[in-house]
């Protein structure tokens, strides 16, 4: 993830109000030019000084550095309310094109607004940094046992077969959000306060205004999108379920019922690249372990990130400053609590760009590492566009494009770079499409449903007394799971995923698991490499390479549908690019659940 865009999305944020023109005269267009100059050149300081305040509270938890973070970002926020309101003055004008879309990004390119009351705003501010440090710190601790964080977890539900082991550590983690739930109900009631003050009925509707089309448009091209790529999440659903019936037993993973989340290998059940073993195509072998063969050339933390490195060197793209070697967080520190939840950082708009992980060498921080770069490549891409225009087309487009990159990742690009002997034979193609379905087509429901359910708990339409229940619902709805043992009110699962309690809109993630095939075709093309989908590597590339840069180097500077026409030729987000790529994968689910009782 990109950490800018974490609590409060900074392009538009934070200046002191230009001076209001006498009421007796109308504002011209050449007052608005001039202050929304005047805003960004005041922005970046104050952008910077709170940039700088999360990466320390992220890297360092405790409860000054939590203090000083919610000390930053309520500057942040409380001038945020004040120019949002400043911007008004210039309403109805007649403006340049790069002046008007400035003044339309100003109020959208906001994901937290608070208050005006400053008594309210700073609630809102310690609200937030407490969330997160209450995340940052959880820990589950068996009785009698050590006590085990994120990471560790992560491993168990990974790695072990004991249903018993997979329940307790998912409902230890799970009970680390207990704490939140009161927190999140008043910043819930808080935040629409702030949005409202700007114009919108709720901060969900302040999100969904940030895709250059109305709210209603954008809620139905996430239904429509999802339509799309439907059939195939079923018949994976079907198929994951029946294998794993064999594994645990048709009493725990019944036909036509949801799959128990804590046996698909992930805290939030979102990815189930962990059950690979288990439900492998027949006979079929992937013809190589990627973590083995990282472990066998005695790959360090630092030395998988200068993989995803070289991958964009290859392609054109300048080396990363020092100063990322240098002041990145690549492992977990012993000495302290961090945020592990790895995101990409620009500290101060040019370049000092950095990495927050807590690596662990295997194959899903590889291609981790890659997706975060594409962040951090993107953002030194736009640096010389204006401060509002330093950001993404849209949110889906920044996370979109390193996971397009980690498309390349194929076998053959493992043999360029040494990782791989030689490519595997042409049927081991199955079996690398069925690991990548378990990672990028199981994750697509899981997409839908944080924001499905933030937006129904901003606008009212979910209240606090059914805040877990509706949770489960809405995953039971679109992604087929239920929790691994009973739930109730006092359990505040949606907590338990970074994104709630640091509110960072989600919605991204799932249009970025749709874009990244759109982008990987269209590089494909412009690379001059036909064939399956899965076998393109755009690794080396300069053509496509000098084509990426480009569409990168515009920010958001046009309507991200005139930016993704430059690189792809298409103005509309469209799952085709995806479907084509599992669709060898599709036809084989489809051969393998005839029979079978598919749903839930």
């Amino acid at each position: 993830m990109i950490r800018r865009t974490a609590v409060v999305l900074v392009a538009a944020l934070c200046l002191r109000p230009a001076a209001a023109a006498p009421p007796d005269k109308p504002p011209t267009a050449e007052e608005a030019r001039a202050f929304i100059e005047r805003a960004e050149s005041s922005l970046i300081s104050l952008w910077i000084d709170a940039e700088r305040a999360s990466w320390v509270y992220s890297t360092f938890i405790t409860d000054d550095t939590e203090q000083i973070q919610a000390e930053a970002r309520q500057k942040v926020i409380d001038e945020t309310v004040k120019l949002s309101k400043e911007a008004q003055r210039f309403k109805g004008l007649t403006l340049p094109d790069d002046v008007a879309r400035k003044f339309r990004l100003l109020p959208i390119s906001l994901s937290l607004v608070a208050p005006s009351d400053p008594v309210k705003s700073r609630e809102l501010s310690e609200l937030a940094a407490q969330m997160e440090g209450i995340y940052g710190k959880g820990k589950y601790c068996p009785p009698g046992k050590e006590c085990l964080d994120i990471g560790a977890i992560s491993e168990r539900l990974a790695s072990s077969r004991d249903p018993k082991e997979l329940t307790d550590v998912w409902e230890g983690w799970h009970a680390i959000a207990k704490p939140i739930r009161p927190k999140y109900e008043r910043f819930v009631t808080l935040a629409n306060e702030g949005a409202r003050e700007i114009g919108f009925d709720d901060l969900g509707a302040l999100w969904r205004s940030g895709y250059d089309m109305p709210p209603a448009d954008f809620a139905k091209e996430m239904d429509r999108l999802w339509t799309q790529v439907k059939p195939l999440y079923d018949a994976l659903h079907c198929y994951v379920r029946r294998r794993l019936a064999e594994t645990y037993g048709q009493a725990l993973v019944p036909p036509g019922k949801p799959i128990p989340a804590q046996l698909l290998g992930n805290l939030w059940a979102q990815s189930w690249g962990n059950v690979y073993p288990l439900v492998a195509p027949p006979g079929g072998d992937r013809g190589y372990d990627l973590t083995k063969l990282l472990a066998d050339k005695k790959v360090d933390a630092k030395g998988l990130v200068r993989y995803g490195e070289s991958f964009f060197k290859s392609l054109g793209f300048a080396a990363l400053p020092d100063t990322f070697w240098e002041r990145s967080q690549f492992v977990k520190p012993r000495d302290r609590d961090v945020v592990c939840h790895a995101s990409a950082w620009d500290i101060d708009w040019k370049d000092d760009l950095r990495l927050k992980m807590c690596i662990q060498l295997n194959d899903e921080d590889f291609v981790t590492v890659h997706h975060e770069l594409g962040h951090n490549f993107y953002q030194r891409a736009y640096k010389n566009q204006p401060p509002l225009f330093a950001q993404g087309a849209n949110d889906g487009f920044h996370e979109g494009i390193g996971d397009a990159i980690a498309l390349s990742a194929t076998p053959a690009y493992l043999v360029k770079i040494g990782l791989l002997d030689k490519v595997p034979a042409g049927s081991s193609d199955l079996p690398y499409l069925m690991k990548m379905a378990l990672d990028k087509v199981a994750f697509l429901p899981f997409g839908l449903v944080v924001d499905q359910w933030r937006w129904k708990v901003f606008s009212g339409e979910i209240t606090p007394a059914d805040y877990n229940k509706a949770w489960w619902d809405l995953k039971r709805k679109y992604q087929g799971v239920v929790p691994a043992s009973p739930r109730t009110e006092n359990d505040f699962d949606p907590g338990a995923k970074y994104h709630v309690p640091a509110n960072t809109p989600y919605a991204r993630y799932f249009l970025a698991a749709i874009l990244q095939f759109q982008f990987h075709r269209a590089l494909c093309k412009e690379a001059g490499i036909g064939g399956p989908l899965d076998q393109c590597s755009i690794y080396a590339n300069r053509k496509a390479g000098e084509k990426f840069a480009a569409m990168l180097s515009m920010g958001t500077s046009k309507p991200w549908p005139e930016e993704l026409a430059a690189l792809s030729g298409e103005r509309t987000m469209d799952a085709s690019a995806l479907l084509e790529y599992f669709a060898p994968l599709k036809t084989w689910l489809d051969e393998q659940n005839k029979g079978q009782v598919c749903g839930w």
